[in-house]
């Protein structure tokens, strides 16, 4: 685990995304379902890759969160596969993944088991290296990746979180607003996974927010990583804190845990809502701030199960 002084951030020519991006399809009981998977030039069907798996927002889709992101870009660098599983608009009349329905909220049920069952193909399809297996999302795809990350522990070996909201905290569409702007019940989310899931179930993840967000209030942030730490046995405790600056943007890098496992919290304060340090070429994108692309690939490539 790198720690207790303030990263330093260079300017970085990203690589041309000179890889394949390929449009599939899964078919399932709702019929035929829609991903796109990204492959490196450097893919070599000999040698495993790591795969990330990228849930977009609402209104997004794959091509608009793979430009904002540069995921492929720095996959094009690290030598990973990315998937991004699509949410089509008859599912969600803003293509929002359904986080805050309780049908969308469980193993083997509706869109967590839609995503894993995107990974496993592309697990199937491609060479891929099973303890290198992770997944990230932004709001409704932040939440939904956290969803699908506690659903199957087995499969992602990290999860990556921006602007998302933990788990448990809205069960319906007339509770998804108030949990986006004030958080749930703490005393609530810190038994959800158990009852919801089955179990308690813990991994590694980076969570990102703005604290300028309109839209998810950065209170959602601190549940999420206090869920998650409190799953961990013993649970985390803090470990290191820093500050820093990048872009002009102000930002606290908090860490709990050991160097073994840990989760790890960024909140910007300039942030809105919107995916830090991205591209202008895609929607929900701050160019100013720390890059959460990169910083999520380190914590995966960190992280491989053992």
């Amino acid at each position: 685990m790198t720690a207790d002084a303030p990263i330093e951030f260079a300017a970085v020519a990203e690589p041309a995304a000179s890889g394949e991006f390929l449009s599939r399809q899964i078919e399932t009981a709702d019929g035929p379902r829609n991903y796109k998977v990204y492959l490196p030039s450097s893919y070599d069907k000999s040698r495993p890759a790591p795969l990330v798996v990228v849930l977009h927002g609402c209104t997004q889709d794959p091509d608009d969160i793979s430009r904002g992101t540069r995921f492929n870009a720095v996959a094009e660098e690290k030598g990973f596969v990315v998937a991004y599983p699509q949410q089509e608009q008859k599912h969600n009349g803003l293509k929002c993944w359904n986080w805050f329905d309780s049908a969308h909220q469980r193993r083997d049920k509706g869109e967590p088991a839609l995503v894993a069952a995107i990974t496993e193909k592309v697990m199937s399809d491609y060479s891929i290296d099973t303890h290198r297996v992770f997944i990230a999302g932004v709001s409704a795809g932040g939440a939904m990746a956290l969803i699908t990350a506690y659903a199957y522990p087995e499969l992602f070996a990290a999860a990556g979180i921006h602007s998302g909201i933990a788990y448990g905290s809205a069960t319906s569409i007339a509770n998804a607003l108030t949990a986006m702007h004030s958080g749930g019940d703490p005393a609530a989310l810190n038994d959800a996974v158990a009852k919801g899931m089955g179990s308690a179930r813990h991994f590694p993840a980076i969570v990102f927010q703005g604290k300028a967000d309109k839209s998810v209030n950065f209170v959602n942030a601190d549940q999420i990583v206090s869920q998650l730490s409190a799953l961990f046995v013993p649970p985390l405790t803090k470990f290191v804190e820093s500050a820093g600056e990048a872009g002009g943007y102000h930002y606290t890098r908090l860490i709990r845990g050991n160097e073994k496992q840990y989760v790890e919290e960024w909140l910007v304060d300039e942030l809105g809502h919107a995916w830090s340090g991205g591209s202008k070429d895609g929607t929900y994108t701050d160019p100013n701030g720390p890059d959460a692309t990169r910083e999520m690939v380190r914590f995966f490539l960190e992280h491989p199960r053992s």
